[in-house]
């Protein structure tokens, strides 16, 4: 991929998950306001060795808000735009709306929810 395409997905992502955070309800801002959000370009070798799917989205790491002091990781988020754009087929208005709909997924598993949660939040 070259630099510029890059560069672009990294604003366009900047700008969605700014402009979500900011939607967010107060109370939600504060319980994520120091969590990072990290742009990946794919998950790295290490993640995939450990068996993740090499075409995941992203990844909620640490610990969730709800349960404080069960792992040493702190928490983050990443996003792996070049797999969120190509499951966007490329489309930048597909890649806003997936990108956004990833954030919220990882931003829930940080509250707490689960799976079946996120489903039922249409957030899968």
């Amino acid at each position: 991929m070259d630099k510029a395409l890059w560069n672009r997905l990294q604003s366009v992502a900047d700008e969605v998950a700014k402009r979500l955070l900011r939607e967010l309800p107060a109370a939600i801002r504060r319980q994520i306001e120091d969590v990072p959000v990290v742009f990946e370009r794919v998950p790295g070798r290490a993640l995939v060795e450990d068996g993740l799917d090499p075409d995941l989205l992203g990844l909620f790491v640490g610990d969730a808000y709800a349960e404080p002091g069960c792992d040493p990781i702190p928490p983050e988020i990443l996003l792996f735009l070049v797999n969120i754009m190509d499951e966007a087929d490329g489309d930048e208005d597909e890649y806003r709306r997936q990108v956004r709909i990833t954030l919220l997924h990882e931003i829930g598993h940080y509250l707490g929810l689960d799976e079946e949660g996120l489903i039922e939040r249409d957030l899968e």
